[in-house]
């Protein structure tokens, strides 16, 4: 199954308090922060909403 690396690139400071809550859902605190999250469609909700703070990357495995 594919896996997504996501990284919080941007500070989540000054962004509306749902989007704050969105990435501490994806587990992301800190800028530089990575995690890596199963390829679902709740997951792919969640870096929707969040698109212009984080990177992703798929990974095969």
């Amino acid at each position: 199954m594919k896996k997504l690396r996501i990284t919080l690139v941007r500070s989540k400071h000054g962004w509306k308090p749902d989007q704050v809550a969105t990435l501490r859902g994806l587990g992301l605190k800190k800028i530089g922060q990575t995690v890596v999250r199963e390829d679902q469609p709740s997951i792919r909700g969640m870096i929707n909403k969040v698109r212009h703070l984080v990177t992703v990357e798929e990974i095969n495995g």
